[in-house]
């Protein structure tokens, strides 16, 4: 699993903790703390705010308090709310909606293109059910749609909704269209670092509550190396999968730890903003 970078924690960061209902903006100043208390130095935050800026994620704004800040962007709002579907939901035994299918035709004048749709597309998380053919769980059009408009790739694609009709098993195609040993891979490692992070506050349960300060830290580390698997596994159904995936484990673990620790956290990101 990668590592934490700046500019990915500040993405979670946001996600967590930098939404409300008037999208008040962070202080560049309580953005260098709050990302200090997961180990970032001040320099690669002013660098990654920089480049989520040039990305049009980030848009410079003054706190309430006339203080220099950033503010997310329309687009980047709606990215991390369509996130919040994927990364706080439960995997599905079965496929109530069937499947999504993706086709798009490029131009050759802008091949360019092409290959940025099928980065977007296995981005979302889509196998390949045949050359030009993507697939993925039809509960995900919503956001597919909301991610072509934004980067104005809708023109290039059409969307179908239906269901598997062979000649294979499902079961057996769904290895095909996904690469599902990498996929446990990933489960595996995230399992590997979140455990023994959920085991160690399980042993302190009968304490007054937990820390706030390091409640904060394990939860932004934990959201931050949870959010990128949702995308890689697309919320497959268990009953076209392995016997023993671990992606329901990998779940539930990160479910645990955002009930245990995403509000003792928001007391301390509280805290932070009253002192900066």
């Amino acid at each position: 699993m990668a590592e934490h970078t700046p500019r990915s924690l500040i993405v979670s960061l946001y996600g967590a903790y930098g939404r409300d209902a008037d999208d008040a903006p962070l202080a560049v100043s309580e953005l260098i703390r709050l990302l200090h208390a997961v180990g970032v130095d001040a320099p690669s935050v002013r660098s990654s705010v920089s480049r989520l800026k040039r990305r049009g994620l980030l848009l410079p704004a003054r706190t309430a308090d006339g203080a220099a800040g950033y503010a997310l962007s329309p687009g980047a709002r709606q990215l991390l709310d369509d996130g919040d579907r994927r990364i706080y939901r439960h995997p599905s035994p079965r496929l109530p909606d069937g499947w999504l299918l993706a086709v798009f035709s490029v131009p050759e004048a802008e091949r360019h293109k092409r290959h940025l749709l099928r980065s977007r597309l296995g981005g979302l998380g889509f196998g390949t059910a045949a050359p030009g053919v993507w697939i993925a769980p039809a509960g995900l059009y919503e956001e597919t749609r909301h991610t072509l408009e934004r980067l104005e790739l809708a023109p290039y694609v059409e969307l179908f909704r239906g269901e598997h009709l062979g000649f294979a098993a499902t079961k057996e195609s769904v290895a095909r269209w996904w690469d599902l040993d990498a996929l446990a891979r990933l489960h595996g490692e995230f399992l590997a670092q979140q455990e023994p992070v959920l085991r160690a506050w399980e042993a302190r349960a009968g304490e007054a509550g937990p820390d706030p300060a390091e409640a904060y830290r394990d939860y932004l580390r934990a959201l931050d190396a949870w959010r990128r698997l949702p995308y890689a596994d697309p919320g497959l159904p268990g009953e076209l999968l392995p016997e023993d995936w671990p992606g329901g484990r990998s779940a539930e673990v990160f479910g645990l730890l955002h009930a245990r620790l995403r509000d003792a956290g928001s007391r301390f990101v509280r805290a932070r903003a009253a002192t900066g």
